[in-house]
């Protein structure tokens, strides 16, 4: 499967990102990685151009919700989208906020998958249960 990944906005965490992109490679996924500071466009841009089955975001200084909350928007707006899986991870929030108010909340703005403040090896274990039930559902809809 085809990824991109890259840090939203005017994060500069390089070596968070680089993690990411390591961890990716070895679970077995082509990886596009677009490094930091990175806008929502070119994130969707990416997506397209390469075929991409996941965007994978992630923030570490937690200004993470004010570049996210154009998602939707910006999806529309791109064709050929629809199965894409979109996962947004790190501190999505300044300080240390509560998972039970930041996680719906990055659902809201049309994240599938959202782990705040969650190891980077527990995330990735999400995005693999979260494709194989994708997966089984789309088999069951087609028999």
């Amino acid at each position: 499967m085809k990824v991109v990944t890259g840090v939203v906005g005017n994060d500069i965490h390089v070596v968070a990102n680089r993690l990411i992109d390591l961890s990716l490679k070895a679970r077995g996924y082509e990886v596009f990685n677009l490094g930091v500071n990175t806008y929502l466009e070119e994130f969707f841009d990416a997506c397209v151009e390469t075929g991409a089955d996941i965007l994978l975001i992630s923030s570490l200084n937690g200004e993470a919700e004010g570049w996210s909350r154009e998602i939707k928007t910006l999806k529309l707006r791109y064709k050929d989208l629809d199965d894409l899986i979109m996962m947004i991870g790190g501190n999505l929030t300044v300080g240390t906020g509560d998972p039970q108010t930041i996680v719906p909340k990055y659902q809201r703005y049309g994240f599938d998958l959202v782990c705040h403040q969650i190891d980077l090896n527990t995330g990735l274990d999400m995005l693999q249960d979260f494709i194989a039930k994708r997966d089984y559902s789309k088999q069951k809809e087609s028999a």
